[in-house]
């Protein structure tokens, strides 16, 4: 793990803008100036932290405590209501990268525009498609119109690009971990051997993996940073917190 800063969040907050009735947009956009006709949701808010170049840094927390909303304002999909982030290097976002494909055109067209999406050159692509082929393994289906694919097809195609991207950040979320066993494989040993190389970014519940291949854990609860530090300690916490709520309910099943 080098010192170089590669990744910061300063006081970073998201909120969604949140319509109870049906002509309140329209009314926004014709009035807001004068009047707020929505409801502001706050899924994140004053989160702060810095990763290092090298590092391996996993993400926790219940679901819907903001951990993927924090993912695409680093990767630069969403933009935060308020705080900075600052982010060095090409980003390899494996969580969204499929959500920008094209059903019309073919797992092979799609390679190369993702490439694109990921700043390499289309020469640099080309020269990898034969190995992004085999990584998905999906067959014939890479020369297909996506339309034809299944979620999981989908997402394999997506791992693949962002294997053979060169790049430098890894941003991981295990929504898209779908798929069968061998390629699960596939995907947890490319995952460790980058750890060697390059800066990961992870949300998981796979608690016992993120011990092993995490340098600290980030511990996100009702969208701000309840803990952070070292894997064995944030994730005990995290666990005694789950277990709380567990042990309360069959005391009280009991009593």
């Amino acid at each position: 793990m080098s010192s170089d800063l590669i990744i910061s969040c300063d006081r970073v907050g998201k909120a969604f803008q949140l319509y109870l009735r049906r002509n309140d947009q329209l009314m926004q956009a014709l009035f807001g100036h004068w009047k707020q006709f929505y409801h502001q949701h706050w899924v994140l808010r004053n989160v702060s932290f810095k990763v290092h170049r090298g590092e391996t840094v996993g993400i926790i927390g219940r679901n819907g405590a903001g951990k993927t909303t924090l993912l695409q304002i680093i990767c630069g999909i969403t933009r935060p209501t308020q705080g900075s982030v600052n982010v060095k290097g090409r980003v390899a976002p494996i969580l969204a990268l499929g959500a920008g494909f094209d059903l019309e055109l073919t797992g092979r067209e799609n390679a190369l525009i993702g490439g694109a999406i990921l700043g390499m050159r289309r020469s640099a692509v080309e020269a990898r498609l034969d190995a992004i082929a085999a990584f998905a393994d999906i067959g014939e289906f890479f020369y297909q119109p996506l339309k034809m694919y299944s979620t999981g097809m989908a997402a394999r195609l997506a791992f693949a690009i962002c294997a053979h991207a060169d790049a430098d950040i890894l941003i991981v979320d295990e929504a898209l971990s779908v798929g069968d066993a061998a390629f699960a494989a596939k995907c947890d040993a490319f995952i460790r051997d980058f750890t060697k190389r390059g800066t990961i970014l992870v949300v998981s519940h796979d608690l016992e993996a993120l011990a092993t291949i995490c340098d600290r854990v980030v511990w996100i609860e009702d969208g701000e940073v309840r803990d952070l530090g070292a894997p064995e300690n944030v994730i005990g916490l995290y666990r005694e917190a789950l277990e709380g709520p567990v042990a309360e309910a069959a005391s009280a099943a009991t009593a």
